[in-house]
């Protein structure tokens, strides 16, 4: 496919992070006495912040009151900050040397994540990337989170190219699904979740890492 434009996903794609929100989470679920496990982590992979927020309480509250559950949801929000802050958010296999080849070949590229936009700028300033990735589609940009198109039309807007003419990398079954609504061709990765057969039929392809991305790019 002839590629003129890429859209980058954030966690679980550039950055290791989806463990970190696990452990930070788990951590203070274990404080509150919270039942948390890896089974309810990975079902609320790829929503906003806003809908993870909105999820807890639906969890919680009934038992553990509204405002525990908040003082819960802002711990876990504290332990994760203190692991990005320490560094903790190591680059996924493949970054350096897909950004190296985008470059190269004269590309263009954005971010396009359901993040929050200080975090995003955290982990980039943490691990020296803030100056290759200049243009940055955040949660605050866009009125709804994946699986939502909007993020995706957004940033392809900022690349000013057309749809056939650009790529989504994405790790979860939302930003999968967000990219096939938007009508861009999507790339997945997969982190924690590998996707079930309907899923790979909405992808170009299901790869390893970013390493065999610059494959689909000649």
């Amino acid at each position: 496919m002839k590629v003129k434009g890429v859209i980058f996903d954030m966690d679980g794609l550039i950055f290791d992070t989806e463990q970190l929100y696990y452990a930070g989470a788990k951590a203070a679920a274990t404080t509150f006495g919270f039942p948390y496990d890896k089974e309810l982590y990975l079902n609320l992979l790829g929503i906003s912040d806003e809908e993870v927020i909105e999820k807890y309480h639906e969890l919680f509250d009934e038992e553990f009151g509204a405002t525990t559950v908040t003082a819960f949801i802002e711990m876990a929000y504290e332990n994760t900050s203190r692991l990005f802050a320490d560094g903790q958010a190591t680059l996924k296999p493949g970054v350096m040397e897909l950004l190296s080849y985008l470059a190269e070949n004269k590309l263009k590229w954005v971010i396009a994540s359901s993040n929050q936009r200080p975090v995003i700028d955290e982990l980039l300033e943490k691990a020296e990337l803030t100056r290759y990735f200049p243009t940055i589609v955040s949660a605050e940009d866009v009125p709804r989170a994946k699986p939502d198109p909007a993020i995706f039309l957004a940033a392809q807007n900022l690349l000013g190219t057309k749809k056939e003419e650009t790529l989504v990398l994405e790790d979860s079954q939302n930003g999968v699904l967000a990219a096939h609504q938007a009508e861009i061709p999507v790339i997945m990765v997969p982190d924690l979740l590998p996707p079930d057969q309907d899923l790979k039929n909405k992808t170009v392809a299901v790869v390893s890492s970013l390493h065999e991305v610059k494959n689909f790019l000649v």
